[in-house]
Protein backbone atom coordinates (compact mmCIF):
# COMPACT_ATOMS: atom_id res chain seq x y z
CA UNK A 1 0.00 0.00 0.00
CA UNK A 2 1.40 3.37 -0.95
CA UNK A 3 1.37 6.32 1.42
CA UNK A 4 -1.38 7.97 -0.64
CA UNK A 5 -3.79 5.03 -0.22
CA UNK A 6 -6.15 4.72 2.74
CA UNK A 7 -7.51 1.48 4.18
CA UNK A 8 -11.31 1.19 4.03
CA UNK A 9 -12.53 0.65 7.59
CA UNK A 10 -14.24 -2.70 8.12
CA UNK A 11 -17.33 -3.08 10.34
CA UNK A 12 -14.97 -4.40 13.02
CA UNK A 13 -12.66 -1.38 12.74
CA UNK A 14 -15.56 1.10 12.76
CA UNK A 15 -17.18 -0.50 15.81
CA UNK A 16 -13.87 -0.68 17.66
CA UNK A 17 -13.06 2.95 16.89
CA UNK A 18 -16.45 4.17 18.12
CA UNK A 19 -16.19 2.04 21.28
CA UNK A 20 -12.75 3.47 22.04
CA UNK A 21 -14.01 7.01 21.51
CA UNK A 22 -17.02 6.41 23.76
CA UNK A 23 -14.85 4.88 26.49
CA UNK A 24 -12.70 8.00 26.77
CA UNK A 25 -9.62 5.80 27.17
CA UNK A 26 -6.39 6.43 25.28
CA UNK A 27 -4.75 3.56 23.43
CA UNK A 28 -2.00 3.61 26.06
CA UNK A 29 -4.55 3.16 28.85
CA UNK A 30 -6.30 0.37 26.96
CA UNK A 31 -2.98 -1.36 26.32
CA UNK A 32 -2.12 -1.09 30.02
CA UNK A 33 -5.42 -2.68 31.04
CA UNK A 34 -4.95 -5.48 28.54
CA UNK A 35 -1.41 -6.00 29.85
CA UNK A 36 -2.75 -6.21 33.41
CA UNK A 37 -5.05 -9.01 32.21
CA UNK A 38 -2.12 -10.92 30.76
CA UNK A 39 -2.72 -9.85 27.15
CA UNK A 40 0.46 -8.41 25.54
CA UNK A 41 -0.93 -6.33 22.66
CA UNK A 42 1.02 -3.31 21.42
CA UNK A 43 -0.43 0.17 21.00
CA UNK A 44 0.54 -0.06 17.32
CA UNK A 45 -1.60 -3.17 16.88
CA UNK A 46 -4.58 -1.48 18.52
CA UNK A 47 -4.12 1.53 16.26
CA UNK A 48 -3.99 -0.68 13.17
CA UNK A 49 -7.12 -2.57 14.25
CA UNK A 50 -9.22 0.55 14.72
CA UNK A 51 -7.98 2.10 11.44
CA UNK A 52 -8.68 -1.04 9.44
CA UNK A 53 -5.06 -1.49 8.32
CA UNK A 54 -5.02 -4.93 9.97
CA UNK A 55 -7.45 -7.32 11.54
CA UNK A 56 -6.92 -9.77 14.42
CA UNK A 57 -6.03 -13.17 12.96
CA UNK A 58 -3.72 -15.11 15.26
CA UNK A 59 -5.26 -17.06 18.13
CA UNK A 60 -3.54 -14.77 20.63
CA UNK A 61 -5.10 -11.75 18.87
CA UNK A 62 -8.56 -13.31 18.93
CA UNK A 63 -8.14 -13.94 22.65
CA UNK A 64 -7.11 -10.30 23.08
CA UNK A 65 -10.31 -9.12 21.39
CA UNK A 66 -12.36 -11.04 23.95
CA UNK A 67 -10.63 -9.16 26.76
CA UNK A 68 -10.85 -5.91 24.80
CA UNK A 69 -14.64 -6.25 24.74
CA UNK A 70 -14.64 -6.32 28.54
CA UNK A 71 -12.25 -3.36 28.80
CA UNK A 72 -14.49 -1.26 26.54
CA UNK A 73 -17.71 -2.31 28.25
CA UNK A 74 -19.07 -4.15 25.23
CA UNK A 75 -21.21 -7.25 25.18
CA UNK A 76 -19.42 -10.55 24.75
CA UNK A 77 -18.92 -11.23 21.05
CA UNK A 78 -19.87 -7.70 19.94
CA UNK A 79 -16.49 -7.21 18.24
CA UNK A 80 -15.67 -10.82 17.42
CA UNK A 81 -18.89 -11.25 15.46
CA UNK A 82 -17.77 -8.48 13.08
CA UNK A 83 -14.48 -10.10 12.09
CA UNK A 84 -14.37 -11.36 8.50
CA UNK A 85 -12.64 -14.61 7.62
CA UNK A 86 -8.88 -14.23 8.12
CA UNK A 87 -6.78 -13.17 5.15
CA UNK A 88 -4.02 -15.49 3.91
CA UNK A 89 -1.04 -14.30 5.97
CA UNK A 90 0.96 -17.49 6.42
CA UNK A 91 0.75 -19.83 9.35
CA UNK A 92 -1.23 -17.60 11.72
CA UNK A 93 -4.05 -17.29 9.21
CA UNK A 94 -4.50 -21.07 8.93
CA UNK A 95 -4.84 -21.90 12.62
CA UNK A 96 -7.97 -23.71 13.72
CA UNK A 97 -9.63 -23.69 17.11
CA UNK A 98 -7.75 -26.85 18.11
CA UNK A 99 -4.39 -25.15 17.45
CA UNK A 100 -3.58 -27.20 14.34
CA UNK A 101 -2.42 -25.44 11.20
CA UNK A 102 -4.57 -26.48 8.27
CA UNK A 103 -2.96 -26.22 4.86
CA UNK A 104 -5.12 -26.14 1.72
CA UNK A 105 -4.54 -29.87 1.31
CA UNK A 106 -5.69 -30.24 -2.27
CA UNK A 107 -3.32 -27.49 -3.41
CA UNK A 108 -0.53 -29.04 -1.35
CA UNK A 109 -1.02 -32.47 -2.90
CA UNK A 110 -0.91 -30.99 -6.40
CA UNK A 111 2.42 -29.31 -5.62
CA UNK A 112 3.79 -32.54 -4.15
CA UNK A 113 2.86 -34.37 -7.34
CA UNK A 114 4.66 -31.73 -9.40
CA UNK A 115 7.90 -32.28 -7.48
CA UNK A 116 7.56 -36.04 -7.90
CA UNK A 117 6.60 -36.76 -4.28
CA UNK A 118 2.85 -37.51 -4.30
CA UNK A 119 3.14 -39.72 -1.20
CA UNK A 120 5.46 -37.45 0.77
CA UNK A 121 2.89 -36.76 3.49
CA UNK A 122 2.62 -40.47 4.22
CA UNK A 123 6.35 -41.24 3.83
CA UNK A 124 7.93 -38.29 5.65
CA UNK A 125 8.20 -40.41 8.82
CA UNK A 126 11.12 -42.26 7.19
CA UNK A 127 13.23 -39.32 8.34
CA UNK A 128 12.99 -38.27 11.97
CA UNK A 129 13.71 -34.62 12.66
CA UNK A 130 15.86 -34.78 15.79
CA UNK A 131 17.32 -31.27 15.89
CA UNK A 132 16.14 -27.99 14.38
CA UNK A 133 17.69 -24.52 14.58
CA UNK A 134 15.86 -21.51 13.11
CA UNK A 135 17.49 -18.07 12.88
CA UNK A 136 15.01 -15.39 11.88
CA UNK A 137 16.35 -11.98 10.79
CA UNK A 138 14.01 -9.06 11.48
CA UNK A 139 14.72 -5.91 9.48
CA UNK A 140 13.90 -2.31 10.35
CA UNK A 141 10.19 -1.86 10.84
CA UNK A 142 9.76 -5.31 12.37
CA UNK A 143 9.52 -7.20 9.08
CA UNK A 144 11.04 -10.59 8.30
CA UNK A 145 14.07 -10.42 6.03
CA UNK A 146 15.12 -14.06 6.06
CA UNK A 147 14.99 -17.41 7.79
CA UNK A 148 18.01 -19.70 8.04
CA UNK A 149 17.32 -23.28 9.10
CA UNK A 150 19.68 -26.05 10.16
CA UNK A 151 18.04 -29.48 10.39
CA UNK A 152 19.39 -32.83 11.55
CA UNK A 153 17.51 -35.92 10.38
CA UNK A 154 17.90 -39.58 11.32
CA UNK A 155 16.82 -42.19 8.78
CA UNK A 156 14.41 -44.94 9.82
CA UNK A 157 14.72 -46.64 6.42
CA UNK A 158 17.51 -47.15 3.87
CA UNK A 159 18.27 -44.97 0.84
CA UNK A 160 16.80 -41.70 2.08
CA UNK A 161 18.08 -38.97 -0.25
CA UNK A 162 15.83 -35.92 0.14
CA UNK A 163 13.60 -33.86 2.37
CA UNK A 164 10.45 -32.20 1.04
CA UNK A 165 10.23 -28.62 2.29
CA UNK A 166 6.72 -27.18 2.58
CA UNK A 167 6.71 -23.46 3.34
CA UNK A 168 3.60 -21.39 4.03
CA UNK A 169 4.26 -17.74 3.08
CA UNK A 170 0.61 -16.68 3.14
CA UNK A 171 -0.16 -13.50 1.20
CA UNK A 172 3.51 -12.55 0.78
CA UNK A 173 5.53 -13.37 -2.36
CA UNK A 174 7.40 -16.66 -2.26
CA UNK A 175 10.90 -16.33 -0.75
CA UNK A 176 14.08 -17.33 -2.56
CA UNK A 177 15.61 -20.63 -1.46
CA UNK A 178 19.39 -20.82 -0.96
CA UNK A 179 20.97 -24.15 -0.05
CA UNK A 180 23.95 -23.69 2.30
CA UNK A 181 25.23 -27.06 3.53
CA UNK A 182 25.00 -30.72 2.52
CA UNK A 183 22.05 -30.32 0.15
CA UNK A 184 20.97 -28.79 -3.12
CA UNK A 185 17.56 -27.72 -4.33
CA UNK A 186 15.72 -29.92 -6.79
CA UNK A 187 12.30 -29.19 -8.16
CA UNK A 188 10.51 -26.18 -6.70
CA UNK A 189 6.80 -25.50 -7.19
CA UNK A 190 4.86 -22.45 -6.00
CA UNK A 191 1.13 -21.81 -5.67
CA UNK A 192 0.91 -18.01 -5.14
CA UNK A 193 -2.87 -18.07 -4.81
CA UNK A 194 -2.55 -20.44 -1.84
CA UNK A 195 0.66 -18.99 -0.39
CA UNK A 196 2.51 -22.32 -0.59
CA UNK A 197 5.96 -23.34 -1.79
CA UNK A 198 7.10 -26.96 -2.05
CA UNK A 199 10.75 -27.75 -2.75
CA UNK A 200 13.01 -30.78 -2.88
CA UNK A 201 16.13 -30.56 -0.74
CA UNK A 202 18.41 -33.26 -2.15
CA UNK A 203 21.04 -34.64 0.22
CA UNK A 204 24.66 -34.78 -0.97
CA UNK A 205 24.46 -38.54 -0.51
CA UNK A 206 21.72 -41.03 0.48
CA UNK A 207 21.61 -42.03 4.13
CA UNK A 208 20.56 -45.40 5.53
CA UNK A 209 18.71 -46.61 8.60
CA UNK A 210 20.24 -45.13 11.76
CA UNK A 211 22.41 -42.61 9.90
CA UNK A 212 22.01 -38.86 10.33
CA UNK A 213 22.17 -35.98 7.90
CA UNK A 214 22.65 -32.27 8.64
CA UNK A 215 21.41 -29.74 6.10
CA UNK A 216 21.20 -25.96 6.15
CA UNK A 217 19.27 -23.56 3.93
CA UNK A 218 18.00 -19.98 3.87
CA UNK A 219 14.69 -18.52 2.71
CA UNK A 220 15.16 -14.85 1.77
CA UNK A 221 12.23 -12.50 1.29
CA UNK A 222 12.23 -9.79 -1.34
CA UNK A 223 12.33 -6.23 -0.07
CA UNK A 224 12.40 -3.76 1.40
CA UNK A 225 9.67 -3.58 2.38
CA UNK A 226 9.81 -7.14 3.65
CA UNK A 227 6.72 -9.18 4.59
CA UNK A 228 5.01 -8.34 7.85
CA UNK A 229 5.42 -11.15 10.38
CA UNK A 230 3.04 -9.62 12.97
CA UNK A 231 5.75 -9.48 15.65
CA UNK A 232 6.03 -13.23 16.02
CA UNK A 233 7.71 -16.32 14.64
CA UNK A 234 6.87 -19.89 15.60
CA UNK A 235 6.93 -23.50 14.52
CA UNK A 236 4.19 -26.06 14.90
CA UNK A 237 5.42 -29.59 15.65
CA UNK A 238 3.09 -32.45 14.89
CA UNK A 239 5.64 -34.99 16.08
CA UNK A 240 8.04 -34.79 19.04
CA UNK A 241 11.48 -33.26 18.49
CA UNK A 242 14.50 -33.67 20.76
CA UNK A 243 15.72 -30.09 20.48
CA UNK A 244 14.45 -26.92 18.86
CA UNK A 245 16.51 -23.73 19.02
CA UNK A 246 14.90 -20.51 17.84
CA UNK A 247 16.89 -17.28 17.41
CA UNK A 248 15.47 -13.88 16.51
CA UNK A 249 17.89 -11.16 15.42
CA UNK A 250 16.70 -7.55 15.26
CA UNK A 251 18.04 -4.62 13.24
CA UNK A 252 16.33 -2.27 15.67
CA UNK A 253 16.84 -4.10 18.95
CA UNK A 254 17.04 -0.89 20.93
CA UNK A 255 13.43 -0.10 19.99
CA UNK A 256 12.03 -3.27 21.57
CA UNK A 257 10.04 -2.94 24.76
CA UNK A 258 9.34 -6.58 25.52
CA UNK A 259 10.11 -10.03 24.16
CA UNK A 260 8.89 -13.43 25.30
CA UNK A 261 8.82 -17.08 24.31
CA UNK A 262 5.56 -19.02 24.28
CA UNK A 263 4.52 -22.63 24.00
CA UNK A 264 1.18 -24.35 23.57
CA UNK A 265 1.25 -28.11 23.91
CA UNK A 266 -1.11 -30.32 21.97
CA UNK A 267 -4.61 -28.89 21.76
CA UNK A 268 -4.31 -26.81 24.94
CA UNK A 269 -5.58 -23.25 24.60
CA UNK A 270 -3.41 -21.88 27.40
CA UNK A 271 0.14 -20.77 26.64
CA UNK A 272 3.28 -21.12 28.72
CA UNK A 273 5.24 -17.85 28.58
CA UNK A 274 8.67 -16.69 29.66
CA UNK A 275 10.21 -13.26 29.29
CA UNK A 276 13.36 -13.05 27.19
CA UNK A 277 16.22 -10.55 27.40
CA UNK A 278 18.25 -9.17 24.53
CA UNK A 279 21.83 -10.35 24.21
CA UNK A 280 24.78 -8.17 23.24
CA UNK A 281 24.29 -9.04 19.55
CA UNK A 282 20.77 -7.59 19.48
CA UNK A 283 18.84 -10.82 19.59
CA UNK A 284 17.05 -13.38 21.73
CA UNK A 285 16.79 -17.14 21.71
CA UNK A 286 14.62 -19.88 23.17
CA UNK A 287 15.10 -23.64 23.42
CA UNK A 288 12.53 -26.44 23.55
CA UNK A 289 13.75 -29.90 24.62
CA UNK A 290 11.84 -33.13 24.00
CA UNK A 291 8.97 -31.03 22.74
CA UNK A 292 5.82 -31.74 20.81
CA UNK A 293 3.24 -32.00 19.55
CA UNK A 294 2.60 -28.29 19.96
CA UNK A 295 3.50 -24.74 19.00
CA UNK A 296 6.68 -22.99 20.14
CA UNK A 297 7.67 -19.44 19.25
CA UNK A 298 8.84 -15.96 20.17
CA UNK A 299 6.86 -12.71 20.11
CA UNK A 300 7.91 -9.13 20.71
CA UNK A 301 6.64 -5.56 20.85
Amino acid sequence: MSTSERAVPSPFASRLRSAIARSGLSLDRIQARLQASGVPISVTALSYWQSGKRQPERQSSISAVRVLEDVLGLQRGELLSLLPPPRPRGLPSRRQADGVVKFPMEALRILLERVGAPHALEQQHRLNLVNLHDRCEIAAGGRQRSLTTRSVFQATADRQDRWILVYDHGGAPAPTLHQLRNCRSGRVEIAPEHGLTVAELLFDRPIHRGETCLIEYTLTNSGPPYPDCENTYYREFRRPIREYLLEIRFDEAEALRKCWQYARRGSAETEERRELHLDTAGGVHAVALDYGPGVFGISWE
